[in-house]
């Protein structure tokens, strides 16, 4: 894919001061697509440290055999506000931050298509995290039914729960109009030329998500609206004592919860997949088959979401058929590592920040939807449900997926938007730190789960401790580690050995014609695409 571009393709900086606000104003109302994306990436690292101190915490008390810092009560608040704040607050804000700034320069387009309801998703954020955190400090403190809100629990909590559920009804609200923007902007505003089949593969990844949030959003919010009128309306649909069924309440959050999963990965196998042919200075291997894999892990995500309630009772038939709809996941997604490796396979391969990443990411990523195939086989799910080893499991789904594929992101486009190179020790320093703290952390957690050790419980008997202990030992390494990738950020805002244009060696797509640092308006006539 070649880009021309005319004299006017993009306007530079200066054209345009007159232009947009400075101050407060120019990001209380922002339109411009880059203002918009830099909020939601701070906002959603902002959001991780606050989820990483609630993890901390957790991993203080289960440092050893015993009660020592919080009461079980309080744990349990630590452990559900660290799930909503993680899902909702950081990696799902981060990734519609990538798709804010990069979507309109990877189509040619120059903007988003609806800028005043871009803002307004943005700033539906805020005040949606300040009500889960104030949660913390109303009678009865927030709410403690783990992050999934099962029911009876969540029925039975005090008023936190209620600030809970209003907390992710505004952040579904700015999830489905976000979406809409994206798929708005990419169906109608690509450059002259470019066909579906040639939009880089972060744009498509990013049109099949929103189309997932589109239509599972309102699934969980129909969920909490209905444990809302549970609590105050005297409705009785999850509540048995008056008739209704718990396990309702379990198929309709899943059927919401296992599309999330992909929500939450498959815009990371777009940045790695935009980050590795760069960096094995070849074409990705098999694009359309990356595209279709895309979209079947997708479609197929509507038809597994009981596998997470292999244990609730359910008839041989069907635990049979959630077990081999999970497993043909496996296929799509083994199709995508396999492209990754032949894309790499014989390339001139050099390792910068964002290539350690990705690369990264792949063999983390592997190990968790290993773990994760172990998990779809029903017999063995019901011996390792709500163990450790479902927690080791997602964490390697999701720190190691879905959070290392934004940090190789975050690096690999920081010139782009900040004009300068970040410095590459620092960076190489954050990746070797956060990997082998990852797997200090949550490696041996698969071990604690095989022997039996259950997820979300204070303390634990003695042969559980030296495990423990090193877990946590981990657990603040990793945490600790995150503050290099905040120097390095800062630093690369700050100043640095300046940008060229390309900034890498042979990247493909459209965001490489423009300047570094990118104007505030790029675009402004569409590029022809060949």
């Amino acid at each position: 894919m070649s880009a021309v571009l005319d004299n006017h393709g993009h306007a530079h900086d200066h054209d345009h001061s007159h232009d947009h606000p400075t101050g407060w104003r120019r990001w209380l109302y922002a339109t411009n697509h880059k203002d918009i994306g830099t909020m939601y990436l701070w906002f959603s690292f902002t959001m991780f440290i606050v989820g990483g101190i609630n993890a901390l915490l957790l991993r203080s008390e289960l440092f050893q055999p015993g009660l020592q810092i919080v009461q079980p009560e309080f744990f349990n608040q630590l452990t559900t506000m660290h799930g909503l704040i993680m899902v909702f607050g950081a990696i799902m804000p981060a990734f519609v931050g990538f798709a804010n700034w990069q979507i309109p320069l990877m189509i040619g387009a120059s903007d988003m298509a609806f800028a005043r309801m871009n803002n307004f998703s943005f700033w539906l954020l805020p005040p949606a995290a300040l009500l889960l955190i104030v949660s913390y400090f109303v009678p009865g403190g927030a709410t403690a039914a783990g992050w999934t809100l099962y029911a009876p629990l969540s029925v039975q909590m005090g008023m936190g729960m209620d600030l809970g559920i209003f907390a992710m009804h505004i952040m579904g609200a700015s999830s489905i109009m976000g979406s809409i923007n994206i798929v708005t902007t990419i169906l109608n505003m690509r450059a002259p030329g470019m066909t579906l089949m040639k939009m880089p593969l972060f744009v498509w990844t990013w049109l099949i998500t929103a189309y997932l949030l589109i239509a599972v959003m309102p699934v969980l919010a129909g969920a909490i609206t209905m444990v809302l009128t549970d609590r105050h309306f005297g409705t009785s649909f999850f509540n048995a004592a008056g008739g209704g069924d718990p396990v309702m309440y379990q198929h309709i959050f899943w059927f919401f919860g296992h599309p999330e999963v992909y929500i939450m990965i498959l815009p990371a196998f777009g940045i790695v997949s935009e980050i590795i042919p760069t960096f094995a200075r070849k074409r990705l291997f098999g694009y359309s088959s990356m595209v279709y894999a895309t979209a079947s892990i997708a479609i197929l995500s509507f038809i597994v979401w009981a596998h997470h309630m292999f244990t609730t009772g359910m008839p041989v038939a069907g635990q049979l058929f959630f077990m081999y709809a999970t497993m043909l996941i496996a296929v799509p997604t083994g199709v995508k590592i396999f492209n990754w490796i032949a894309t790499m396979w014989r390339g001139s391969m050099t390792f910068e920040t964002p290539m350690l990443f990705a690369i990264g990411f792949i063999i983390v990523f592997t190990i968790g939807g290993l773990t994760g195939i172990i998990l779809s086989v029903a017999p063995l799910d019901i011996q390792l449900h709500d163990t450790y080893y479902v927690v080791a499991h997602f964490h390697y789904v999701l720190v190691a997926g879905s959070l290392f594929a934004l940090f190789a992101g975050a690096y690999y486009w920081l010139p782009k938007w900040t004009g300068h190179m970040y410095d590459e020790k620092l960076g190489k320093l954050h990746f070797w730190s956060s990997l082998i703290s990852f797997n200090v952390t949550f490696f041996p957690m698969h071990f604690l789960g095989l022997a039996g050790m259950p997820r979300r419980y204070a303390d634990y008997p003695m042969q559980f401790a030296d495990f423990n202990a090193l877990v946590t030992v981990g657990a603040f390494w990793f945490g600790f580690s995150q503050l290099i990738f905040l120097w390095a950020v800062i630093k690369c805002i700050k100043g640095g050995e300046k940008a060229t244009d390309k900034v890498w060696d042979n990247p493909e797509g459209l965001e490489w014609t423009i300047p570094s640092p990118a104007p505030f308006h790029t675009f402004e006539v569409p590029p022809v695409v060949k």
